[in-house]
């Protein structure tokens, strides 16, 4: 079993990553522009994500969840799908987000798409 690790796709609230990382530094974030990912297609995002074993996280709720859907319907991995709704409240999704990495393992995530605040 292994710990959970996040990429932030492009639209993320850096509010929501800087929020986590001050309750618990060591959380992995990685940002989709660090990686190149920034001009990427979903499933382009999706793909990294599965490679490297990375959560996505993203408040891209009208494609994202279509193309992780796709994926799993063509039996391609999908590491895990956290949508955020862009007028969520950033407190809850933070504690769900610290609360996820700190008591659950990233096998556990994989195939699962899921909104947040849980």
């Amino acid at each position: 079993m292994s710990q959970a690790r996040f990429l932030c796709d492009h639209d993320l609230n850096e509010h929501i990553v800087g929020g986590v990382l001050r309750r618990e530094p060591a959380v992995e974030f990685i940002r989709a522009r660090e990686v190149g990912l920034e001009n990427q297609p979903d499933s382009g995002v999706l793909e990294y994500a599965s490679v490297h074993g990375l959560i996505v996280i993203s408040h891209d709720v009208n494609t994202m969840p279509a193309a992780a859907y796709d994926r799993l319907a063509a039996g391609q991995k999908v590491a895990g799908l956290m949508m955020v709704r862009q007028a969520a409240p950033i407190g809850p999704v933070i504690e769900d987000l610290v609360y996820i990495w700190s008591a659950s393992d990233a096998e556990e995530w994989e195939g699962q798409v899921v909104f947040l605040p849980i």
